[in-house]
């Protein structure tokens, strides 16, 4: 059997970094990681290959060379994902389908040959048999979760890493905590559930294997979902592994702002090279907070909690929504505030959407206030139900947000009021290598004097380099997410 796996491509969006990818001569941030395990789920005997559009071209001579297309995406990839089953029917290519988008939204996809939902773990064998027998069914569903210690390796070899900025990796799925606007429960479950330590060093010994150096990233839907068993076993493994293989990598990850209140984790996850963690702050709002479920993030300083995960030598990178029921008028300045008083750097501000299987959803199609189908780019200013607020002053007042701060004035003043905070446990003699060169290079002429910012540019960066040297490259960087920010959201604002 002949095997072709096909990531969609991923839209400019927040997230893609596709300005700041360029610097460092990249295509993409993260590999499929979901498609690259479902390879390992497959016979090893088939024949396989990789498509990632993000990457590479998906030409007609890769969907005819395959007996079977197997696809997966979420829904910001829906419309490269109708393309290439398009593309596999025109061609007369069978298609399996796969993966959050259409686990969600299976009823729109009849016409693809096979869906195989929920957990591959427990839906791709069953449908493999039936495969091997000539009788496979059109769908396989399960309401069961899959035990990760069975996961699999995923098969690196199909990849070609020098097109990534980082790799990544999964340690658990599923979260504690029941947000109405997140799909997680309905996905994933609301128990978290984890790989074991030694699972998770044989796939970290695994990327060292492939040669890959640098950032990994815990795609987990909240990383301390079960903290006992981090501070246990795995953290305490993983900063071993990292000093007998003279630091690597280093890790970014997921968590809720509850991180802020366990000292001992976060200081074991800075010891074993975890960096950066994204927060869901949502908003300052005690009321917006109360309505979408938001509970770990009530009754709490939340500045004092961002800026204590900072102390610690992790970077806050922050997710905030407008556009609940509850927001008052005051809420875009209130938004604005908050982010430059806790200097987060990258802050990526959206509008509340609805996705089909959450709370949220269900209560507003009871509500009769739901319009079209969602984006999942809750950054395109698009909104999919009928809001509290006039949608005219939402829409604006969203706007008004995103032109302040990333604004050069704004974003520049928030990453120098981080680097004069931030301290970050140094394993390494400080040296620059390669890559940090050239970005730098290009971000002399790109940003230091081609691009208006030039002399925000150029201010942050001797700045740094007289009083936080050893932050210099890290500077950089964030003047080269500020630009890719300002890209994403060029006539939106």
């Amino acid at each position: 059997m002949k095997i072709l796996f096909v990531f969609p491509k991923y839209p400019d969006t927040f997230w893609s970094f596709k300005h700041a990818l360029r610097f460092i001569f990249k295509r993409a941030t993260n590999p499929p990681l979901g498609l690259l395990t479902v390879a390992s789920l497959v016979p090893h005997d088939w024949e396989k290959k990789l498509i990632d559009m993000n990457v590479s071209k998906l030409k007609d001579k890769h969907i005819a060379w395959a007996d079977y297309v197997f696809i997966s995406g979420t829904s910001i990839q829906k419309a490269s994902v109708d393309d290439v089953i398009f593309r596999c029917r025109t061609l007369n290519v069978k298609i399996v389908a796969g993966g959050p988008l259409f686990t969600s939204s299976h009823d729109e996809y009849d016409h693809v040959d096979h869906l195989v939902l929920n957990e591959a773990e427990i839906t791709l064998p069953r449908f493999i048999d039936d495969l091997k027998q000539g009788k496979p069914r059109h769908i396989y569903t399960s309401r069961a979760w899959a035990d990760l210690t069975r996961t699999p390796i995923p098969t690196w070899k199909l990849l070609k890493m020098k097109k990534y900025a980082a790799m990544n990796i999964q340690y658990s799925r599923g979260c504690p905590f029941e947000c109405d606007f997140c799909d997680i429960p309905m996905l994933y479950g609301s128990r978290t559930r984890v790989k074991d330590k030694e699972q998770v060093l044989l796939e970290l010994e695994n990327l060292y294997d492939h040669g890959w150096r640098g950032p990994v990233f815990f795609v987990d839907d909240n990383f301390i979902g079960n903290r006992y068993n981090l501070k246990k076993e795995v953290l305490p493994a993983i900063a071993e592994w990292l000093r007998i293989r003279k630091y690597p990598f280093t890790f970014f990850t997921q968590a809720s702002l509850n991180l802020a209140d366990d000292e001992e984790l976060m200081a074991l996850m800075v010891r074993a090279s975890f960096d950066t963690v994204f927060v869901g702050i949502e908003t300052p709002d005690e009321e917006s907070l109360t309505e979408c479920g938001k509970h770990q993030n009530k009754n709490r300083d939340l500045v004092m909690c961002v800026r204590k995960i900072q102390q610690f030598g992790l970077q806050v990178q922050g997710g905030f929504i407008v556009g609940f029921d509850s927001d008052p008028l005051t809420i875009f300045e209130r938004q604005i505030r908050f982010i430059q008083k806790s200097g987060i750097v990258t802050a990526m501000v959206g509008l509340l959407n609805a996705v089909r299987g959450t709370r949220l959803y269900k209560r507003l199609h009871d509500e009769q206030r739901l319009l079209e189908g969602c984006t999942g780019d809750n950054t395109d200013c698009s909104i999919n139900f009928v809001p509290v607020m006039k949608r005219a002053t939402l829409l604006e007042g969203y706007r008004k947000i995103l032109r302040t701060i990333y604004s050069p004035d704004y974003f520049y003043a928030r990453v120098k009021k981080f680097l004069e905070e931030y301290n970050p446990l140094q394993r390494k003699a400080f040296r620059v290598d390669l890559t940090q060169i050239k970005a730098f290079v290009l971000s002399v002429f790109w940003l230091g004097f081609k691009e208006k910012e030039r002399f925000h540019y150029w201010r942050l960066f001797l700045w740094s380099l007289c009083t936080r040297p050893r932050l210099t490259p890290l500077a950089v960087t964030f003047a080269i997410y500020g630009y890719h920010f300002r890209k994403v959201f060029e006539g939106k604002v």
